[in-house]
Order: structure tokens, then C-alpha cells, then sequence
């Protein structure tokens, strides 16, 4: 879900308008590459992660900005079913010119713009990109997708605040906590920082009993401290009870980068997390990459 799902072509997409290119002067395979390019774009648009797969060659590789590369049918399968399931994604990529280069390859580069959302508002990314197409049987088919953002990444993270900040627990203003994908009834209080902007960020989550926090991932790490009550942890690609642990006030839990997790509240319980910015909840678990 780049989801950043940060700063890669590879976004699912709710609608897009494809500029096609005049047709004069474009040798016959030329054409069948943008085509095959605007093809691509509507299966963004319908979802249609097989579609999007057979356009790819078995062991196509897929290299976005910051993210780690991605080879293979079924690692190619996991990340655009993640991409074409993005909220509010809007992608773009229009060709400024294509090369055959001999009877079966041919590249392609040009430019991409995409916007979606984030529970910070609307994100929004531009950027660069080369395509390798390889023909096998008759057929052009992708060998390497490799986009790279133009936007720059924040030189360092924001500076430490240099006035004390202190919360009170009486006095801690509290929110629905209603990510997509998770079960209504949980509350959030941010007591420094922005979790939706780059920096570090504490924050505490009140969940009722029997909470179920779905399986999901985040891009960088998590730190978490229970509160106050118990609550179950477990790591893994499924929910297992022979997976998960129960964690106590006072108790203390590292998450990585990258590893899917769950947890179900055990009574009413009041957990703190701290980490890096932004705060990302991408549901399921990341794409495997080779």
C-alpha cells in the first residue's frame, strides 16, 4: 500500500484519463507497446490484479522509490493487489518515448503523477519512470517497471521541540479511531508530535474489551507500552492464539518494519505507541520481495 506507499507508480487507481499519442510515425510494434500501456492503466482502474499480472513476464522485476525490489509472478501478484486497493488513488503515466530495440525488447520511458489518500488528507506524488517490454510469443510483455519520484524526501527529520510538553491522563482529549479495515469502538489521543507527518510521535489507543485489531503492517517500527488492562500480541501472516502472547500494564513490545501483526484487547485496555513518522496502518501483509 508504496499506504507512502512512497513515491511509486504502483498505486491502484479509481479513475484516469489516458492521453493516446498520434498513431502517424509509430512503427506497428511502437503502437502495440502503448497500447499495451493504456491497457495496463485500466486494469489499475478495474482492479484487475490477474490482468495486470499476465502483463508482466514471469520473473519481471519491479524496482519503486525507497521500497525494496520486487521479482517475480507471485511478489509482482502481492504488491498490485496492495496498490489497486489504495484509497482515493488517482495514477497517470503518459509515454515521451518508446524504443524498440530489437525484435523482442523495447523500452519505454516517460512521466507518472498519482494522488490518494492518507489520514492526513490527500497525498500527492509526480515522478520519472522506464519501462523494459520483452515480446515473448507474439506478445509484449513487461520485464522491468522501475518509477522514481522527483519529490524529495525531507533532509532530516524535524527538529526536537525545545519547550517541555506535559498531558495529564484526566485531561487527554480523545477520538474515534476508525482506520479501514478495523472494528469501530476504539479511541485515539496524540500527546506529541503529528503521526500523519514526518518526526516522532507518541500516542495512546483505548480499545474495549474484545477489541480485535486486524492483521497489518507498518513501514517503520513500532513501539508500544501497555497502559493500563491486557491485550494479546501476536506476529505472523494469520491470527493464530498459538502465535500470540498477553501483555500486561507496564509490559513492553518492539514491533520491526515491515512485520504483520495482530492483537485483541483482553478486557478494556489502554495502550501507548511511539515511532517515527508517518504513522502508516496497511492492512494484510506486505508483498513478498525476492
Amino acid at each position: 500500500m508504496k499506504l507512502h506507499l512512497p513515491g511509486a507508480r504502483a498505486l491502484g487507481a479509481l479513475a484516469l484519463f489516458v492521453i493516446a499519442a498520434p498513431a502517424f510515425g509509430q512503427t506497428r510494434d511502437q503502437r502495440l507497446i502503448r497500447e499495451a500501456g493504456e491497457s495496463w492503466q485500466r486494469y489499475i482502474t478495474e482492479k484487475n490484479v490477474d490482468a495486470i499480472v499476465a502483463l508482466h513476464t514471469p520473473d519481471a522485476v519491479v524496482m519503486f522509490s525507497n521500497a525494496p525490489l520486487v521479482k517475480g509472478t507471485e511478489a509482482v501478484r502481492a504488491t498490485w493487489t496492495d496498490v489497486v486497493n489504495t484509497p482515493g488513488l488517482l495514477l497517470h503515466w503518459v509515454p515521451t518515448k518508446i524504443e524498440v530495440t530489437s525484435p523482442t525488447t523495447a523500452t519505454e520511458y516517460g512521466t507518472y503523477t498519482e494522488s490518494y489518500d492518507s489520514p492526513s488528507g490527500k497525498m500527492r506524488d509526480a515522478g520519472n519512470y522506464v519501462v523494459l517490454w520483452k515480446k515473448i510469443n507474439g506478445r509484449w510483455r513487461i520485464a522491468l517497471d522501475a518509477p522514481s519520484t522527483i519529490t524529495p524526501l525531507p533532509a532530516t527529520l524535524p527538529a526536537e521541540q525545545s519547550d517541555m510538553v506535559a498531558r495529564s491522563a484526566g485531561s487527554l482529549t480523545w477520538s474515534d479511531f476508525s482506520p479501514r479495515g478495523f472494528p469501530p469502538g476504539g479511541k485515539i489521543s496524540v500527546l506529541h508530535g503529528d503521526p500523519f507527518s514526518g518526526g516522532r510521535f507518541v500516542l495512546r489507543l483505548s480499545l474495549p474489551d474484545g477489541y480485535q485489531v486486524p492483521i497489518h503492517w507498518h513501514p517503520s517500527a513500532e513501539y508500544i507500552t501497555v497502559i493500563s488492562g491486557s491485550a494479546s500480541f501476536g506476529m505472523g501472516n494469520s491470527v493464530a492464539e498459538s502465535m500470540a502472547r498477553t501483555f500486561n500494564a507496564g509490559d513492553f513490545v518492539f514491533v520491526p518494519p515491515r512485520q504483520p501483526h495482530f492483537a485483541q484487547a483482553r478486557g478494556p485496555v489502554i495502550i501507548e505507541i511511539s515511532g517515527n513518522g508517518p504513522f502508516q496502518l496497511n492492512l494484510g501483509v506486505p508483498a513478498k520481495t525476492n
